[in-house]
């Protein structure tokens, strides 16, 4: 990459309300618009200068690039199911069709969000959508909040573009707090896929299957903080990246319930840590000249938005055109 030139995707559309019912949920559903409204008060104008909007939502044509259409009639017809998957037993009760508006709507415009990162990653070398991130997701099924897997989608719809080919490499790298299972499940058998997953290994989902499918596997105890963190990440990353230094892109799920506050999370991160593992992550792909699309993922605290705009202010301040 001869130029770095960072891309955001967002719409103001991102932002999920139900009524009040979300807040059954500890997930922030509108910590995307918070993150955009503060970058806007640091950059101003300049802020859109560096901003894609998604014009339309993914379709069903690119869902079912990944995910079975067995698991998207569910999704239109079966509020039990949903509720589940997203942790809010009372919308069981509530019309599919006022769920699908006001929660799967804006996680599909998120979802092709991502895709535009990816290919924005591809022709300026680092791109953030402020949202995404359902690591969760799997082909068939939904679960921990994340119904659609947007990075399994981008994946696909860059190669079917032509954008990348079917065997070029392609790197996982997630630091969410929580495994990503559903990326490992999609990717079982795709040998050009390679995931870098440092986690929580107490908490949810624990999944002993996946585990088998991470190529770089790093499990953390409950509690974990900053020292042993981030020399894990300083000594595992750059192994990782030097083994398939040409890898074509990159994902980075950079959730931020590995924060010290976070009630799901449990993990002893400092807001400095967590800025710090950002600032490693991002200036290893960029040295090694592999193209990042950062997605948001996790992030249960009031002051998660917070964390997502110093990790973005530090982006736009360090490659951004002045």
């Amino acid at each position: 990459m001869s130029r770095i030139k960072p891309t955001l995707i967002f719409s103001h559309k991102y932002n999920i309300h139900f009524f009040g019912i979300e807040k059954l949920h500890p997930f922030d559903g509108c910590k995307y618009g918070r993150a955009w409204k503060e970058l806007k008060n640091i950059f101003g104008e300049n802020l859109d200068n560096w901003t894609k909007c998604p014009e339309r939502e993914v379709s069903s044509n690119e869902l079912s690039t990944v995910h079975t259409k067995i698991y998207l009639s569910e999704l239109i017809t079966n509020s039990q199911y949903l509720s589940k998957a997203l942790e809010i037993p009372p919308l069981a009760l509530v019309p599919y069709k006022l769920i699908d508006r006001t929660v799967l709507s804006p996680m599909r415009l998120a979802t092709r969000g991502t895709i535009m990162a990816a290919e924005a990653a591809l022709e300026d070398g680092i791109s953030v959508n402020l949202s995404g991130g359902y690591h969760h997701a799997s082909r068939k099924k939904g679960e921990g909040f994340c119904i659609y897997s947007d990075i399994g989608v981008a994946v696909y719809e860059l190669r079917q573009s032509g954008k990348i080919k079917s065997d070029d490499k392609v790197l996982m790298i997630d630091l969410d707090a929580h495994q990503g299972n559903g990326i490992a499940r999609i990717f079982d058998e795709d040998k050009s896929v390679f995931i870098f997953d440092m986690y929580n290994k107490d908490i949810y989902p624990k999944d002993l299957w996946a585990r088998k499918r991470i190529n770089t596997d790093i499990p953390l105890n409950y509690g974990t903080k900053d020292s042993v963190y981030i020399d894990n990440l300083k000594r595992e990353l750059p192994l990782f990246l030097k083994n398939q230094r040409d890898a074509k892109i990159a994902f980075y799920n950079a959730g931020t319930d590995i924060y010290e506050k976070d009630p799901l999370g449990k993990l002893s991160i400092s807001k400095q840590g967590v800025l710090e593992r950002d600032k490693f992550v991002l200036n290893s792909l960029i040295d090694f000249g592999i193209p990042c699309a950062m997605v948001l993922g996790g992030g249960y605290t009031k002051e998660s938005y917070e964390l997502v705009v110093d990790s973005i202010c530090y982006i736009l301040k360090t490659w951004a055109d002045k």
